[in-house]
């Protein structure tokens, strides 16, 4: 199996159309590759949680326009590296 470098991406806000295909989209264009997703709406509110792999891309260009198009779409979204979250359960 090849190389794979995880990284978790989460969504909030507004509700609206189109947040999962911009989304996806600028994970498929900076060579980004979403393992897992989970998605819901409660009261309005759009929440998603994606593991994506990042190891064929450049994580620093790929959180600019992450947080760009958050801006751009009035939604909050954050990317961080998994070995922050496994490095804190090993404490």
């Amino acid at each position: 199996m090849a190389n794979v470098s995880k990284a978790v991406v989460s969504v909030l806000g507004v509700d609206r159309r189109g947040i999962i295909a911009k989304v996806s989209n600028v994970l498929f264009e900076r060579g980004s590759n979403i393992l897992d997703i989970s998605q819901t709406i409660l009261g309005g509110y759009f929440n998603m949680i994606m593991i994506v792999d990042i190891a064929d891309c450049d994580f620093s260009l790929l959180m600019e326009d992450l947080t760009a198009l958050g801006n751009a779409i009035g939604v909050q979204i954050r990317i961080q590296k998994s070995e922050i979250f496994e490095t804190m359960h090993q404490i």
